[in-house]
């Protein structure tokens, strides 16, 4: 039986990872898998997960999405295979207050989130339109669909990448290409653990109140995480649905956590309600936000 050949990038943790494993370590052998990460030093953990190589159903590669070298070297790999599935799910993030954020940091955020995005994409899709078949999952975020405090440029990061991949969608339909965008709420991966944050210095020149709500919203997220994130393989069944149902969806939320925050942006479009219901989910009713003495 002829191999589903998937490119994945962002392979050296988490869902990147996690779903290199899935697919290579299908007992029956259905994919050929390129796993693609910055750092092959990191490609270890994948090799370890599936108990050394597996030359048959995976190859790692180097591939950094904000080098267009680097793109087109792991495109030339590639090239002379049909390729079925392209995986993008390379993300960092940027969480504190908003006078925090360097513009190095800001630009970071875009180069990998939504400029990587888009040069893998633009790499891959021609010979996908050529055959006139494809398929295109892409990992974004609830902060996607909404605007999550603390976290303003990963989340316009996250809509401008939602932007893309409707759009395209639409123009893609005739050539018989899916895009699958994997909306992924709180995950027990490493990504809070290596997201960038304001040094302690920096919040030293903040309001006291800004400062206040920001200690207490990292509190929330440490709850948040504790309590309700996904395990890696429950948000996996997603990748596999988009991968193998004959017409997957533009979007799959993996959780129903803020489902009644989305309903909400819908049900009171002027954004009040909103607006008032995250700060209180996040924050709490009526509470003030300074430091405590």
């Amino acid at each position: 039986m002829e191999k589903t050949t998937v490119l994945i990038t962002g392979c050296s943790s988490g869902i990147g990872l996690g779903l290199a494993a899935r697919l290579a370590a299908d007992t029956a052998r259905r994919f050929k898998v390129y796993a693609t990460m910055r750092d092959l030093a990191k490609g270890e953990r994948l090799l370890e997960r599936l108990g050394g190589y597996c030359p048959d159903t995976l190859e790692v590669l180097q591939l950094d999405v904000t080098d267009p070298r680097s793109l087109a070297a792991a495109a030339q790999r590639v090239q002379g295979q049909q390729l079925d599935v392209l995986v993008c799910n390379a993300g960092v993030g940027l969480m504190g207050p908003l006078e925090t954020c360097s513009d190095h940091a800001m630009k970071t955020v875009f180069d990998v989130n939504l400029f990587g995005a888009i040069r893998t994409i633009q790499a891959f899709l021609p010979a996908m339109k050529r055959r006139r078949a494809g398929r295109i999952i892409v990992s974004s975020s609830i902060g996607g669909l909404q605007g999550l405090p603390f976290n303003s440029v990963y989340c316009a990061s996250k809509f401008a990448l939602e932007g893309l991949c409707e759009s395209l969608a639409i123009v893609l339909r005739p050539f018989n290409i899916h895009l699958t965008l994997v909306e992924c709420g709180p995950v027990k991966t490493s990504f809070l653990a290596n997201l960038q944050r304001p040094d302690p210095e920096e919040l030293q020149d903040l309001d006291a109140e800004t400062r206040g709500l920001y200690h207490r919203y990292l509190q929330h997220c440490q709850s948040l995480f504790c309590h309700t994130a996904q395990e890696v393989e429950d948000v996996l069944q997603a990748f596999l649905e988009a991968i193998g149902t004959p017409c997957p969806p533009l979007r799959c939320v993996t959780t129903q956590l803020f489902a009644p925050l989305s309903r909400l942006r819908l049900t009171s479009p002027d954004g009040c309600a909103f607006v008032q219901a995250m700060h209180d989910f996040v924050f709490g009713r009526g509470e003030a936000g300074g430091d405590q003495p």
